[in-house]
């Protein structure tokens, strides 16, 4: 028998009733339908999520934390394989070790023109990953959702266009953009949040700045 967490079952269970912000709605008959895949797992320092770091060589989001994830192919059959297929081939994650618990609403990403589905899922039977595809990864991390919440590393990012929004700064890595913004609520929706200051505002730095310019 597969046991999930209390946290988990309750974010899947209002998950259809998580709200969207009217700016990440998706415009109908717009955008490339695509996943990502939002692995909680039990790991030595308690809960994690699985994070990759894309290629700093990449042409789209370069150098970028994010979840594993991508375009919805003919053969996937939806969301969900679609998750489970991109994650298996960016970490080498096995998917029959993964429960798929509840897909979460449809955001639309303008600057890439896709609309993307966050599949979350329990890692019951976790396995060793890696960066599966050097060519679009550059390392893996399962990180504790206690290093998520801890209020030392969190604070608001602001970018240069006026954007701003929250970070993480965790096992090296600077966590924004859409990946933060979804850790954000699914770490409040599940209960798990702790209370941090909105108030410490901090500066997208020059190196990230450069390879956002990318694409």
């Amino acid at each position: 028998m597969i046991v999930v967490p209390d946290w988990l079952d309750r974010l899947a269970a209002q998950a259809a009733l998580i709200s969207v912000p009217p700016a990440l709605r998706p415009p109908a008959g717009r955008g490339r339908e695509a996943a990502v895949l939002m692995l909680f797992g039990e790991g030595p320092l308690g809960p994690d999520v699985l994070l990759i770091q894309r290629s700093s060589r990449g042409r789209r989001h370069a150098g970028q934390p994010a979840f594993p994830g991508g375009g919805v192919d003919p053969g996937d059959g939806g969301p969900v394989g679609a998750a489970l297929r991109e994650a298996a081939e960016e970490t080498g994650l096995d998917p029959g070790g993964v429960t798929v618990l509840c897909a979460l609403p449809e955001l639309y990403l303008s600057h890439s023109d896709n609309r993307v589905t966050p599949v979350v899922g329990w890692w019951h039977d976790p396995c060793a990953v890696h960066a599966a595809s050097p060519d679009e990864v550059d390392s893996v991390e399962r990180v504790p959702v206690s290093e998520l919440v801890d209020p030392v590393n969190r604070f608001t990012l602001r970018l240069p266009r006026g954007f701003a929004g929250p970070a993480f700064r965790v096992r090296g890595m600077l966590v924004w953009g859409f990946t933060a913004m979804l850790l954000d609520q699914v770490l409040s929706e599940g209960g798990l949040d702790r209370p941090w200051d909105p108030g410490r505002v901090e500066e997208m730095p020059p190196d990230v700045l450069d390879l956002t310019a990318r694409g």
